[in-house]
């Protein structure tokens, strides 16, 4: 099983606004870009499964030019509350990298 985490270049999450964390998955060359973006876990159904939201909340843009695909989703709770667990972001990729690709 080839997994995301295998293709991609670089993955990479951060927080888009206080509301919103943005999952970036970076390829450097086409075939892999090609290969993530075809695969059938890169859908609004399985990212708000991953990340407990509903699938109509998911924003998945795909920057051919830039190899890129960006995955967007609603914060759990927003940035600082109290139930935050990952103040920036930054360790919300994690659970992609595993996903086939």
């Amino acid at each position: 099983m080839t997994t995301i985490g295998d293709l991609a270049y670089y993955v990479r999450s951060k927080n888009a606004g206080p509301f919103w964390v943005t999952i970036d998955i970076f390829c450097d060359d086409e075939e892999k870009y090609k290969r993530i973006c075809a695969s059938p876990n890169i859908n609004q159904e399985t990212v708000a499964a991953m990340y407990h939201t509903e699938a109509k909340n998911v924003k998945i843009f795909f920057l051919d030019d830039l190899k890129v695909i960006k995955i967007s989703y609603p914060r759990f709770c927003p940035q600082g509350g109290k139930d935050e667990r990952d103040m920036h972001g930054g360790q919300q990729y994690i659970e992609v990298l595993a996903l086939e690709a």
